[in-house]
């Protein structure tokens, strides 16, 4: 919640990753979007890390789970 957010979670699987960040609004993001350590993480990952990634940005309509 250091910068907004309400929750994240990742999964690497290989040289796969999927990461979920759960935010309150549009706003909120954009704002964290901005913040100059995370344009610098961008940057390092960029250059250390990443070939290439994909961000899709949605609205959660229905969350629900099972368990035993």
């Amino acid at each position: 919640e250091q910068y907004g957010c309400l929750e994240f979670q990742s999964i690497t699987e290989g040289d796969q990753e999927i990461s979920l960040s759960y935010w309150p609004n549009q706003q909120t993001m954009s704002a964290w979007k901005e913040q100059a350590d995370h344009l610098q993480a961008q940057q390092q990952g960029r250059q250390r890390w990443y070939r290439h990634y994909r961000v899709v940005v949605t609205e959660v309509l229905r969350d629900y789970s099972f368990s035993d």
